[in-house]
């Protein structure tokens, strides 16, 4: 596949790696490359099957709109920006094309996500709950996409929305705990990622699902045929 990578920070910068490693041709602008999505008209992107985006929440929408208005596809890892959703979704249908999101590409968040929603019976029997997310000090929205995902799962679940406490600091690359408590006991699930490897990997399969389909879908169903 011929990939083009928006964004050039430690994430996007590995989403390159992997992507080459599975074979695939990978060109990567930095925003100094692309201002308001002025790099994404149709003849820049002639060719590219798909675009992955790993920019900031104030350039992903522009990015978005261009990438539709060129009748692009486009894999979307960037957080923070799930306010404008509902236009977004809007837009995509509205182009053709295909576009994919995720609050995180990671196979074992996702496996964590379906151990939270098993896990929300509790707050129907007693028990209170709270969830704390801790990520790097360069960490633009807050809270964390994953975090805001896990909350909207548990309210699905339970009719309860927890509370979330955000940590900024040090070089912290992802860290997701849900906790609940009772008179008796006390249920801990957390996420650790150790490295980024395991977000690039989960864009770049999702870029390779998503080739030559159209409409709007999100990390859940790549996960589904995993």
């Amino acid at each position: 596949m011929n990939l083009l990578l928006l964004g050039k920070g430690k994430t996007g910068s590995l989403v390159a790696q992997v992507a080459r490693e599975r074979g695939h041709q990978v060109r990567a602008l930095g925003s100094i490359d692309n201002p308001g999505g002025a790099a994404l008209g149709r003849e820049n992107l002639q060719g590219v099957d798909v675009v992955i985006d790993f920019t900031t929440p104030k350039a992903v929408v522009e990015n978005i709109a261009a990438c539709a208005h060129a009748g692009t596809s486009m894999v979307v890892g960037t957080t923070g920006w799930y306010g404008e959703l509902p236009r977004i979704r809007e837009l995509v249908e509205k182009s053709g094309i295909g576009f994919l999101y995720a609050s995180n590409f990671s196979v074992g968040v996702n496996v964590f996500f379906d151990v939270a929603q098993a896990a929300a019976a509790a707050l129907g029997q007693g028990y209170s709950g709270a969830i704390e997310e801790r990520h790097h000090a360069q960490k633009k929205d807050k809270p964390s996409g994953t975090a805001a995902v896990l909350q909207k799962i548990l309210k699905e679940k339970s009719g309860v929305e927890l509370e979330i406490t955000s940590v900024r600091e040090g070089d912290i690359v992802g860290t997701h705990i849900l906790t609940l408590r009772s008179a008796g006991d006390t249920i801990t699930l957390a996420h650790e990622a150790h490295s980024r490897r395991g977000f690039a990997e989960g864009a770049v399969r999702a870029a390779e699902w998503l080739a030559g389909k159209k409409g709007f879908f999100d990390f859940k169903d790549v996960w589904r045929g995993m």
